[in-house]
């Protein structure tokens, strides 16, 4: 079944997050931002993240799933809108401190950043819980014909708004993100290199730290078993399972922290994937525990291996 209407929200959702992440850069410079650079933001934040994105949600996605069952009442539908009300509270205040800002009123960028901070907070938090939570539930309810008119309606909306409106605040994105500096979520010396080796495995990898904070995962722009988006960055790994798995997350952590386990395997049937999921714990060279490495491949292609093979099969 095509879920194209989910990768698109999706995609506007990595989109976003990484505009997030090239603001706040901007924000922490000693010297403050660049005025044109907070005003492209707004003009994102407003005219596409609310104007249009929320706008596919609220007026196709949402509606269609609460007629499959799914109360807007109460459960994660009820807290989506409710947060997509709670950043219409934020935003304006966000655009006034912008405009202080650009006027010349250095005193704003104190309260710009604090505001800015909770906005984006706001929305990483908001993303997560649409990939990971209403999204599958969606999916789950939804018939074939019901995703091909949510994706219609995600056209309608764009149009609305006007010409190519994907394309044109996309590039707006990019020229934001750019500005940033914001590249991927790989790290080290040469860290184009180090992205590409690890992004090539044929595992996806996540790192948890000491905290129990998200810090990395592989494979960003690439299909993913478990989809990760940059909201997952810097939050409590526990917030990235569901509530009645956190027990386990907390009892292989402990282990791991106290010397007492080495290892934790799982692995579930997803359809035709057989996903063997192994924790290990990273320590540094005098043993001291530096965080949780979560390894995830699809072992289906490897289970059904037979005999032996010991040429080169053709390309």
């Amino acid at each position: 079944m095509s879920h194209a209407w989910a990768e698109q929200l999706m995609t506007d959702h990595q989109t976003t997050e990484k505009v997030f992440e090239a603001v706040d850069r901007a924000l922490a410079a000693p010297d403050g931002p660049a005025p044109g650079l907070l005003q492209d933001a707004l003009m994102y934040f407003e005219n596409y993240v609310d104007a249009c994105h929320n706008m596919k949600e609220e007026r196709h996605l949402f509606p269609l799933v609460e007629q499959r069952g799914i109360s807007r009442q109460g459960g994660p539908l009820a807290v989506m809108l409710a947060e997509h009300e709670q950043s219409r509270v934020v935003l304006p205040a966000l655009a006034g401190l912008i405009h202080r800002y650009a006027q010349g009123d250095r005193e704003a960028l104190g309260a710009l950043r604090e505001t800015f901070a909770s906005y984006a907070s706001l929305l990483k938090s908001h993303f997560w819980k649409e990939n990971d939570i209403l999204y599958p539930m969606a999916r789950r309810v939804m018939s074939e014909a019901d995703g091909v008119a949510v994706m219609a309606g995600i056209e309608a909306t764009e149009a609305q708004v006007g010409p190519d409106t994907r394309a044109k605040y996309y590039a707006l994105a990019e020229g934001i993100i750019h500005a940033g500096g914001v590249e991927d979520l790989s790290f080290g010396v040469e860290r184009d290199v180090m992205a590409a080796i690890l992004n090539t495995l044929p595992v996806e990898l996540s790192f948890v730290d000491r905290d129990d904070r998200v810090r990395y995962f592989s494979h960003e722009n690439g299909e993913k078993i478990f989809p990760r988006t940059r909201g997952a960055i810097g939050m409590a790994v526990q917030n990235c399972h569901p509530q009645k798995s956190v027990h386990l997350v907390n009892q292989v952590l402990a282990d791991f922290k106290a010397g007492r386990r080495e290892a934790a395997d799982f692995w579930i049937q997803m359809g035709p994937k057989m996903v063997y999921i192994r924790y290990f714990p990273v320590r540094n060279p005098a043993g001291e525990y530096l965080g949780t490495l979560e390894v995830v491949q699809d072992i289906a292609p490897v289970r059904a291996l037979t005999g032996e093979r010991r040429i080169l099969a053709e390309a």
